[in-house]
């Protein structure tokens, strides 16, 4: 008997319905107490491609990529082969039995359900009775995994709440599966889901989600963005919560603007705008967006106006794979805009730390006012995670760095945008309509001097250039430090690592040490990296 630690695996046709009940069944197993991996992956079309869901199970909270399907739910006869063989020997294939299918292979166990029959009997109209099916399917699995039937029931009323007319033909669909299961078949299987503790105060949430609600805790009021796979949660995540936690009560008056701009340029555009006045402001994109965005990313850089970017990456090169996940655009990221730029970037690894990160990136553009790249993933940020809670400092206060006031600027005999007063690289800055007289500059994208005047002479520009590397390193004492998986230095080898890997690295350490196998570790969170200077032989960027 196998209990919590499978792999299952739907295969469906996209536009069908299909998403939301296996994302019941995945959270069904969550609420049971047993740590799960859901993963959607989707074609870039709407509808009539084959895409398919993919859970992972496991009670120690391995939640890894593994090879090898344990159950597959085969719906789609254009995935029909490809989705067989995925299966391990002596796994399970539960199929619409409706419809005569040929099984070429004898090492594993078939489940047919008569799915289409069954719903076509009990339901009328036509695009209940495709929806129901999916539903069916997963009252199935729930007999034949022993899973906890009114965990999914109680689900079920929790999502249709204020919808109650759709309550209980669901419910029906649920029972109409798990019946025929348990009336047909030997329930439960070899693999079986138990009741666990093994979840603790961990939570279900995507990535987008918890960065888009990161930038609401860290003040930002505008976001502006343009639609892209798989960004565009975020912009829309930040929506939801505004609507939620930024509308006056007493007048009804919205303290946010969120735009939806014509393209990817523009909505980087208004986004420096608003952070040069004052607003704490975002833009979400992928790879491609970032590559349309570089113009302005380097003025932002020259200018030193604060911007925060998510990049949830995605399959290149060029338009590459939208819906397919990838850690593609670090180099384009780090060196964005033309010459010599060096921008701040930030690695999450799970969506608890896509929240943290999301707010501190706001921090850390204000501080060094420069742009801070937070570097996500479609996995990370479109597919919902076993994390921990999400949390905030209720003391914490924001850093909006040097920023002068009118008292400040009375006290400043000539204000000088660029310079550097303190030996840290980064230079005061005003907000528009400050003072009456002092604090105003004008500058632009070419080259300038301390005081924002426009020059061509070389050698203030190697001035100018030299102090934003400074800044470059200032940003090393700000930044997440990198997680050591030792205090001391135990072997001659060692992994370095960032971003989403860390699932798959912690299961693999694990793995390693109890055959006796030892490395050390560094998870790094971001590029620069903390490190002594003196000592280093790695470039500043690595």
């Amino acid at each position: 008997m196998i209990v919590n630690d499978f792999v299952i695996k739907f295969a469906n046709v996209n536009g069908s319905g299909s998403a939301s009940a296996n994302a019941l069944f995945a959270k069904a197993i969550f609420r049971m107490g047993v740590p799960v991996a859901p993963k959607n992956i989707f074609p870039s079309n709407i509808q009539g491609l084959p895409t398919w869901f993919e859970c992972r199970v496991n009670g120690k909270g391995y939640l890894g990529k593994r090879d090898g399907i344990d159950i597959m739910v085969a719906m789609n006869p254009q995935s029909w082969d490809e989705d067989i063989k995925a299966i391990l020997p002596g796994g399970y294939l539960l199929y619409d039995s409706t419809f005569i299918r040929e099984i070429e292979r004898d090492d594993i166990k078939t489940i047919g359900v008569p799915l289409t029959q069954l719903c076509n009997e009990r339901f009328t109209i036509p695009r209940e009775r495709q929806l129901f099916k999916n539903v069916a399917y997963v009252g199935a699995l729930t007999g034949l995994l022993d899973m906890d039937f009114d965990i999914i029931k109680g689900m079920i009323s929790e999502q249709f709440r204020g919808k109650d007319k759709l309550i209980a033909p669901n419910i029906d669909a649920l029972e109409l599966g798990r019946n025929y299961a348990l009336k047909y078949f030997d329930c439960p299987l070899d693999i079986r889901v138990e009741s666990s503790d093994a979840v603790g105060d961990q939570i279900l949430i995507d990535g987008n989600a918890a960065a888009g609600l990161g930038c609401v805790f860290a003040g930002a009021t505008v976001a502006a963005w343009y639609p892209i796979t798989p960004s565009t949660s975020v912009a829309e995540a930040f929506e939801n919560y505004c609507h939620k936690l930024r509308i006056d009560k007493e007048t009804g008056k919205k303290r946010f603007a969120i735009v939806q701009a014509e393209d990817e340029l523009a909505a980087i555009g208004m986004v420096i705008g608003a952070n040069w006045n004052g607003a704490r402001a975002f833009t979400a994109t992928s790879g491609p967006g970032i590559s349309l965005m570089s113009e302005f990313l380097g003025l932002a850089y020259f200018a030193e106006v604060p911007l925060v970017i998510f990049n949830i990456q995605r399959g290149g090169p060029s338009t590459g794979m939208p819906t397919r996940t990838q850690q593609s655009d670090i180099t384009s990221c780090a060196y964005a805009s033309h010459g010599d730029t060096k921008h701040v970037l930030l690695f999450p690894s799970n969506p608890s730390e896509a929240f943290k990160f999301a707010m501190e990136s706001f921090d850390l553009a204000e501080r060094l006012q420069t742009p801070i790249i937070l570097m996500s993933d479609l996995d990370l940020g479109m597919n919902e995670w076993t994390t921990s809670p999400l949390k905030i400092d209720e003391k914490k206060e924001w850093d909006r760095g040097k920023v002068l006031d009118a008292e400040e600027l009375d006290n400043v005999e000539k204000f000088g945008r660029y310079l550097d007063v303190d030996g840290d690289g980064i230079p005061y800055r005003t907000y528009p309509g400050t003072h009456p007289d002092k604090g105003a500059f004008f500058t632009r994208g070419t080259s300038h001097n301390e005081y924002a005047g426009y020059t061509e002479d070389g050698s203030v520009n190697v001035r100018v250039m030299e102090r934003l590397l400074k800044k470059f390193n200032t940003a090393k004492a700000l930044v997440p430090e990198p997680v050591f998986g030792q205090s001391t230095q135990s072997s001659t080898m060692g992994l370095v690592y960032f971003g989403t890997t860390d699932i798959a690295i912690s299961e693999t350490m694990n793995l390693l040490t109890s055959r006796g196998i030892q490395l050390d570790t560094c998870l790094l969170y971001t590029s620069p990296s903390p490190r002594d200077l003196s000592t280093s032989r790695m470039p500043s960027s690595a």
